[in-house]
C-alpha cells in the first residue's frame, strides 16, 4: 500500500493511521460467507490461477524453468511451482482455502514494514493498537533444504511444437545469501552469465553463433546457478560443451581484472537502484529475514569491493553441474 505524506497534506486527518486500519481489515478481516470464503469468489480466483499456469506452458522459457526445477528438487518443497498445479484446483474448496488462511496468519511470520517519513513513536501505537489479532507463530525452520553432499549428472530432455530449443542446466553452488562468500559468488555469475558482457554472453551467443540468448542467475536461498539459453535442435550438444567449458574457464580464472572490476560496478549499480524504491529496500531487507542475516546495504557493497580474483575462482570451483534439461521438438 502506498499513501501520501501526512506532512505534505493540508488536511489534519491521520491518513497513515487509516491506511494501517484499511490494511489490516484487508488481511485479516476478509469477507466471509457461512463461516469461510465466499464461493463465487474462490471459484473467480481458481479461474484467474488456472489461467496463469497455463500461461506458463506457453512461454516456453518460463514452463523449461519450472520443469528443471522440479526434476533438481524431487521429493522437496522447493520442486513446487509458484503458483501451483492445476490438478490441485479441483480440490480444493471456499471452506478448505479458508482454513489454509487461517493457518497462515495464526502460525506463519508476519512481517510489517513501513518506509516513509513518520513519528516512530506514533506509529508504534498505531500498531499495537489496530493489530491485536491472537498469534501462535510456529518455530521457524530452514528456508530451503541443503543441497545433497553427492551430486550426479542428470539428463532430461523432452519433446513439444516448439520452433526453437529450450536449454536450462542446473548448477549446485552451495552457496547462500547469508554465505561469507555470497559477494565473491555473486562477482562469478556475473563474468560467467550474469551480464551482457558474460562468457555465456561472448562465447555461446556471439562467437560461436550458437544460442539466440544465452545467460546465467542466482536462486540465493537455494543455492543453484541457473544457465539459459534458446538453441536450435541440432546445436545441443555443442551448446552444452560450450557452457561446460567457459564453467571450467571460471574455475581456472580465465578473466581479467577489468572484467571484475566491470562487473563488480554492475552489480553495485544493480544494489542501488533495488534500494531506490520502498519495494526494492523492502525485498532486499527480507532476504535477509529469511537468511537470518542482518547486512547493511553499506557494507554489502563494501565487501563486493573488497571480492578478488582468488574469492571469485574460489566460488565458481564450488560449483556442481547437477541438471541439463532440453525441450526440443516433436520430429526431432
Amino acid at each position: 500500500m502506498e499513501i501520501a505524506s501526512e506532512r505534505f497534506l493540508t488536511g489534519q486527518q491521520p491518513l497513515l493511521k487509516e491506511a494501517l486500519s484499511l490494511f489490516k481489515e484487508v488481511v485479516f478481516e476478509p469477507r466471509l460467507e457461512g463461516g469461510s470464503f465466499a464461493k463465487a469468489i474462490v471459484e473467480q480466483e481458481k479461474r484467474a490461477l488456472s489461467q496463469r499456469i497455463a500461461a506458463i506452458y506457453d512461454d516456453k522459457m518460463r514452463y523449461a524453468n519450472v520443469r528443471i526445477t522440479e526434476e533438481m528438487f524431487k521429493g522437496e518443497a522447493f520442486a513446487l511451482p509458484a503458483y501451483g498445479r492445476v490438478s490441485d484446483l479441483d480440490t480444493l474448496d471456499e471452506q478448505a482455502i479458508y482454513q489454509a488462511y487461517e493457518r497462515m496468519v495464526t502460525e506463519d511470520r508476519f512481517d510489517l514494514y513501513i518506509i516513509g517519513a513518520y513519528d516512530e513513536n506514533e506509529l508504534t501505537g498505531y500498531i499495537e493498537e489496530l493489530f491485536t489479532y491472537k498469534r501462535h507463530p510456529k518455530a521457524e525452520g530452514q528456508a530451503a533444504a541443503k543441497s545433497p553432499v553427492q551430486i550426479t549428472e542428470n539428463l532430461v530432455t523432452e519433446k513439444q511444437k516448439v520452433k526453437q530449443g529450450k536449454l536450462h542446466i542446473g548448477f549446485r553452488t552451495h552457496t547462500t545469501f547469508g554465505d561469507e562468500d555470497y559477494e565473491a559468488m555473486q562477482v562469478a555469475n556475473g563474468i560467467f552469465g550474469g551480464f551482457p558482457s558474460s562468457k555465456l554472453f561472448r562465447n555461446v551467443r556471439e562467437k560461436e553463433s550458437l544460442a539466440y540468448y544465452a545467460a546465467s542467475r542466482l536462486e540465493s536461498h537455494k543455492g543453484v546457478l541457473m544457465v539459459m539459453a534458446g538453441i536450435e535442435f541440432n546445436k545441443f550438444e555443442r551448446a552444452v560443451a560450450i557452457i561446460k567449458e567457459q564453467a571450467e574457464a571460471m574455475k581456472a580464472g580465465e578473466f581479467d581484472e577489468e572484467t571484475i572490476e566491470q562487473t563488480k560496478a554492475m552489480l553495485i549499480n544493480q544494489m542501488l537502484e533495488a534500494i531506490d524504491t520502498p519495494r526494492g529496500f523492502v525485498e532486499l531487507s527480507y532476504h535477509e529475514m529469511v537468511a537470518g542475516t542482518t547486512y547493511p546495504i553499506g557494507e554489502r557493497i563494501e565487501a563486493l569491493k573488497k571480492v578478488t580474483k582468488m574469492d571469485i575462482v574460489n566460488a565458481a570451483k564450488k560449483w556442481e553441474l547437477d541438471t541439463i534439461y532440453f525441450l526440443k521438438g516433436e520430429s526431432e
